[in-house]
């Protein structure tokens, strides 16, 4: 992933845990998790790595912060409640929410699985966990059904990040479906029938449009279940 460089920030607002975790955020989506050492973040802030201790005891505090703040941010924009809003369209805007949070930020997938029993990871299956019992799921249904949704949320969101953060800085997605879409085409007519059939489709596949339908597939299972 490339880095861009930014000049440090002057002194004159004082340094709080909010200003050190937004730094950090913009570290960690420039420079990934790697990047993020208190020195750069001390860097960045024009302060010293002690005043940051001050208000941040370690790193993975720190990572958890941000991973919150960046949760935090995409439940507020994408699933307010309103009178109007179904059960599913109030899953589909938080699995969007969490798609797109972590389509901008591509460190905090891992970060959502590093610790499954604490926020922020336990906001979003409660927010799930409201719906599905919105829904009608009967009681000992409702934790497989949440469950089978917020597993389908992280870990498609998660493979996408990862692909991003795996491929060459400045590649070109249409040129890159392109070449893998060929190679699928040029595949065994035996034993891959069914992959050289869709390989046109892989081609031309928008990412957030095939995540959105599968969380589609996912409530009208429910909805038939039910």
């Amino acid at each position: 992933m490339a880095t861009r460089t930014r000049r440090p920030e002057r002194r004159g607002k004082p340094l709080s845990r909010e200003r050190i975790v937004e730094a950090a955020i913009e570290l960690l989506d420039t420079a990934g998790e790697s990047g993020l050492t208190f020195r750069a973040l001390a860097e960045r802030l024009a302060t010293g790595p002690g005043a940051i201790y001050w208000h941040v005891a370690g790193k993975d505090e720190l990572l958890g912060a941000a991973t919150a703040a960046v949760v935090a941010g995409a439940m507020t924009a994408d699933t307010a409640d309103t009178a109007d809003t179904t059960p599913q369209d109030a899953i589909r805007a938080l699995a969007l929410g969490a798609f797109d949070a972590i389509d901008d930020h591509p460190w905090i997938g891992a970060q959502l699985t590093r610790a499954p029993g604490q926020s922020p990871m336990m906001r979003v299956f409660e927010h799930i966990g409201r719906q599905v019992q919105a829904l009608g799921v009967p009681a000992a249904d409702q934790f497989t059904v949440a469950s089978a949704l917020w597993s389908y949320i992280l870990g498609v969101a998660g493979q996408n990040a990862a692909k991003a953060r795996s491929a060459p800085p400045d590649t070109d997605r249409a040129e890159f479906l392109g070449a893998v879409s060929a190679v699928w085409a040029n595949l065994d007519p035996d034993e891959y029938a069914f992959t050289r059939s869709v390989a046109g489709q892989l081609r031309e596949h928008d990412d957030r449009e095939e995540f959105l339908a599968g969380i589609d597939l996912i409530l009208t299972g429910i909805t038939a279940g039910r």
